[in-house]
């Protein structure tokens, strides 16, 4: 729905589902306190996120050797939520290599706190560093530079080499390494990337890397990159081997078979020699570009989300006919099965164009013969489960209840199974079309556990997600489980699961909120989801839209 100039648009239902953004940071310090009695410390930086008042490490950097104004190069991604605190703490230790990154007292170089906001809005924040009490580190500063990674961005894949470096070293051949550096408009170097060294080797060829576009050139072709070549020296005093410039746009002419090289000039050699060429050639192999799609550029593409509902009528429910039951019908007020159905269904049903809903059931005995089925359609239409709507799936269920006997066990695997082979179908199209979610609605344990991890490692390849909603009392342990946030899920083989796709959530816990407040929860991580799926796949949006001249204006961020 657009709105058209002078009208405030409707606020939209699916704003939980807002995408949000990730921001890039990159870590420099100054004036380290040294800690080495010999050399100097060999810093590494730690990032910790607060949540729920606890300091939880996200990501490290790496160690820099024996250096007091390091320049990380690694690049921290947080997700950026616009509308809540998100607390960050920058640690800075001195590292002894053979242990990692000790987090004793006489390591701790300092650290300082700060909000993803701050970052975000100043774009580049240097502070102060502390020890603990808050004393400060002497003079030491740490700078933290965020750039965010907007839709049009994507990733590059690059593969260097070079050939005939000078040799820097007596008594063995120099241990190269390479540096990327992109030139502001300031004319300040914002450091992009820094290879691994290759020892003792003249002409080594460094690992593939990938960096975002907006990180190498900030997304423009013809803005000027500096690459420096230097030997690698243990003591931080690195020997300048040569540098080349070059830009975005001429890197991608090594895209498919052919290949780019720069001569690797030294300033100065090519003043001092007569018949001075170069300190070496820099190949560049090969070029990959990976454009990074969000949620709503997949659904825009016309990406349909597919919504299957299983609801539990094990016996452990209770008799419908009995108030007591979570089954229980009371014309004046939906039970907590309803409840949870359409809090969840309303936000789906905006995703997908047929407004069609699979229903199935499991854990009864059903007509004609009553006997016990895992994955019936409630319609009692095994060529067609599909009901009109959510009100559709309402008056299915109210109807086929006096039909079954509620029995057992409670057996999930066989759904998850029946829409992995949908999905399963779906994904021989090779194309980002439909996605499916599942949500299952059960009061208590699932009794098959070993198959259901089975199952749900085996659909974490699909384009599927699974929504389980606890109802009713019953101790839910084992199904958090099954929600891989505490750790991976495994498959009883120990297989990992390839990407997270289970959101367990009690009902019991939003009795009393909003339908919009559980919603948000069990959709929450949904979007990810559908962006990680087609990524690993590398699907892209089908036929995106069409680019008019105000097409950025519109285009959500």
């Amino acid at each position: 729905a657009t709105a058209t100039m002078g009208e405030a648009p409707e606020p939209s239902p699916q704003a939980p589902l807002a995408v949000l953004s990730k921001v890039e940071l990159r870590v420099s310090c100054k004036h380290l306190l040294d800690r080495d009695t010999l050399n100097k410390s060999d810093p590494c930086v730690l990032l910790l996120m607060q949540s729920q008042g606890q300091w939880m490490e996200v990501d490290r950097s790496e160690v820099i050797k024996s250096n007091l104004n390091p320049v990380f190069a690694k690049i921290f991604t947080v997700d950026y939520y616009f509308e809540e605190v998100q607390k960050l703490r920058f640690e800075v230790y001195d590292s002894h290599g053979h242990a990692g990154v000790g987090t004793h007292d006489d390591d701790f170089l300092g650290g300082m706190e700060c909000t993803v906001g701050q970052i975000v809005a100043q774009k580049r924040v240097t502070k102060p560093l502390f020890l603990k009490y808050g004393k400060f580190a002497g003079k030491s500063t740490i700078t933290v530079i965020s750039e965010e990674i907007s839709g049009n961005n994507g990733y590059v894949e690059l593969t260097f080499r070079a050939k005939k470096l000078d040799d820097k070293d007596l008594f063995s051949k120099s241990d190269p390494f390479l540096e990327i550096y992109r030139i502001d408009d300031d004319r300040s170097e914002q450091l992009v990337y820094r290879t691994e060294v290759v020892k003792n080797n003249l002409s080594p060829i460094w690992e593939p890397f990938k960096v975002s576009l907006n990180s190498l050139c900030s997304c423009e072709e013809k803005r000027k990159l500096r690459c420096v070549v230097w030997d690698y020296d243990s003591r931080g005093k690195h020997d300048f081997i040569g540098e080349f410039f070059t830009t975005f746009e001429e890197m991608q002419k090594a895209m498919g078979e052919n290949k780019v090289q720069w001569d690797c000039m030294n300033p100065k050699y090519k003043i001092k020699k007569r018949n001075y060429k170069n300190s070496g050639v820099v190949v560049l192999l090969d070029l990959k570009i990976h454009r990074v799609y969000s949620f709503l550029d997949y659904i825009m593409g016309g990406c349909q989300i597919h919504f299957t509902v299983a609801i539990d009528f094990t016996a452990s429910n209770g008799d419908p006919r009995n108030s007591c039951s979570l089954h229980y019908i009371n014309p004046y007020q939906p039970n907590e099965y309803l409840k949870a159905l359409v809090a969840v269904g309303e936000i789906c049903q905006d995703y997908d164009s047929d407004k069609k809903f699979s229903a199935l059931g499991f854990g009864a005995r059903i007509p004609p013969k009553y006997e016990v089925s895992h994955d019936f359609a409630i319609n009692f239409n095994p060529d067609n489960d599909e009901c009109e709507g959510i009100q559709g799936v309402v008056e299915s269920y109210q109807s086929c209840l006096p039909k079954i006997q509620l029995y057992g066990p409670t057996n999930v695997a066989p759904i998850i199974s029946k829409v992995a082979r949908v999905a399963a179908d779906e994904e021989r199209t090779k194309e980002a079309s439909q996605y499916f979610i599942l949500l299952i609605l059960t009061d208590g344990v699932v009794t098959d556990m070993a198959d259901t991890r089975e199952a749900i490692v085996r659909a974490s390849y699909l384009p599927m997600s699974i929504i389980i909603v606890g109802v009713g009392n019953a101790d839910f342990t084992d199904m958090q489980i099954l929600d891989g946030d505490d750790g991976i899920l495994r498959s009883p083989k120990g297989e990992p699961v390839l990407r997270d796709i289970v959101q367990f959530v009690p009902f019991r816990e939003f009795k009393n909120a909003s339908p919009t407040a559980l919603a948000k929860c069990v959709l929450a991580e949904v979007p990810k989801q559908v962006v990680e799926y087609y990524s690993y796949k590398a699907f892209p949006p089908r036929c995106p839209q069409p680019e008019t001249p105000d097409s950025n204006l519109s285009s959500p961020q």
